[in-house]
């Protein structure tokens, strides 16, 4: 009698169990979270120092992986009229450009992770979104500085005009000044800003969202697999329609870059009406096919690898700064 009556209670002790073993968890959440709102600088050291790290390594494998595509794309793009595209040297600036992306990828990550942080601290939860999207952007902009001398040394290798990183930077300095580094930097964040704080902002949500449903931490496969799934449906959803919009500004930044001295266009909007005159409409959608390949297989093993990567470097933590609250974690 007693068993049986244990056995139709079970439901209602498992209910008040689950309950109990909240409440005792609950303390230690609200005491983390507390500690969590201080703003340690040791905190945000950590913090950029692991996003720096995560995020450099995730940028150099991308790029090593998928520079042929990327050249090809650039070729497209640079190509006016009928001029046709060579498929040898696709890996041409390879080295130079790694030594840019790594700093370049280290930064977006190392500003992104303290500043979502700070800010999921001081947004409501509901509107984490906001915070990721804020974060993404402030990444990409301290990133860009960067960035674009990067892309302007890579491009003009990708097409010939240079044999070596060293002495594009050393030729462009002497023809056009230091802002010959720069140039394209307009269009190149109407692109990549947008972009980078709506990526980073889906993906963020996703792993939210799995969490949530899993009503626990992920662990380290689970962080791999949510970033490669995250990373291809940016990229093959979201990220083939962005990829499409923003493809006539990333012509337009391509010939703003590899134009050299020639000052062939005079600003985006002169680009715009010189390559609809002369080429068509047609010609802003120069490279959309590799475009959004590079996307789709980047944002999966850019993911990939810096989750993977957090986590190692997580693991290496002493264990008093192992306790994370969830909010923060998000």
């Amino acid at each position: 009698m007693h068993a049986k009556s244990s056995q139709k209670d079970s439901p209602a002790l498992d209910a008040l169990t689950f309950k109990m073993h909240s409440s005792q968890k609950e303390p230690n959440k609200v005491a983390s979270f507390s500690a969590g709102g201080e703003n340690k600088p040791s905190d945000f050291l950590r913090n950029f120092y692991e996003g720096f790290i995560a995020g450099g390594f995730a940028g150099v494998v991308v790029e090593a992986a998928l520079y042929p595509i990327d050249t090809i794309k650039t070729r497209l793009q640079a190509a006016q009229g009928g001029g046709k595209i060579i498929l040898e040297g696709l890996y041409s600036g390879l080295a130079g450009n790694l030594a840019g992306v790594l700093p370049a990828s280290a930064i977006f990550v190392g500003v992104y992770e303290p500043t979502k942080q700070k800010l999921l601290k001081s947004f409501p939860e509901n509107l984490s979104a906001v915070a990721h999207l804020t974060a993404g952007a402030i990444g990409g902009a301290a990133s860009s500085l960067v960035r674009v001398p990067t892309e302007v040394v890579k491009q003009r290798l990708q097409t010939g005009q240079f044999a070596s990183a060293p002495d594009a930077v050393r030729l462009i300095v002497a023809k056009e000044g230091f802002k010959g580094l720069y140039v394209g930097y307009g269009s190149f964040l109407l692109r990549d800003l947008p972009f980078d704080a709506i990526q980073f902002c889906i993906y963020e949500q996703i792993r939210i969202g799995y969490r949530l449903a899993a009503r626990r931490d992920l662990n380290d496969p689970e962080n791999a697999i949510i970033g490669a799934f995250a990373g291809s449906k940016i990229s093959f959803t979201t990220g083939a329609i962005t990829g499409a919009i923003t493809t006539p500004l990333d012509v337009i930044k391509t010939r703003l870059m590899i134009q050299g001295s020639a000052n062939q266009y005079k600003g985006i909007c002169d680009c715009v009406r010189t390559i609809v005159k002369e080429e068509g409409t047609h010609a802003l959608l120069k490279g959309i096919g590799p475009r959004v390949l590079w996307i789709g297989i980047g944002g999966s093993i850019f993911f990939g690898v810096l989750e993977r990567t957090k986590q190692i470097l997580a693991q290496k933590r002493p264990p008093s700064q192992n306790s994370i609250p969830f909010k923060d974690q998000l």
